[in-house]
C-alpha cells in the first residue's frame, strides 16, 4: 500500500455556502489508483472498525489536477 500525505488537517476554515463538518482533511496520494487501493486495503479496513463507533465520515476520492496555471 502506498502512503498518502496530509495536505490539510483541521485548521481554520469557512464555508460560505452549503454545509461542512467541524474537521476537514485532504490527503494526497501518488495516484487516484493508490487512493482507491488504500481505501480497499486490509490495513484500512481494520482502521475503519476503530473509527466507525466514534466518528462520522464523508469521503470523496477524486483525481487531482496536474496542469500548471498559464503564464
Amino acid at each position: 500500500m502506498q502512503k498518502g500525505y496530509w495536505i490539510v488537517r483541521a485548521g481554520q476554515f469557512e464555508y460560505p455556502e452549503g454545509a461542512s463538518r467541524t474537521r476537514n482533511a485532504v490527503i494526497e496520494f501518488p495516484s487516484y489508483q493508490a487512493a482507491l487501493d488504500c481505501w480497499k486495503s486490509p490495513e484500512y479496513r481494520q482502521a475503519i472498525k476503530l473509527r466507525q463507533p466514534v466518528s462520522d465520515l464523508d469521503l470523496v476520492i477524486i483525481e487531482g489536477y496536474l496542469d500548471a496555471p498559464p503564464g
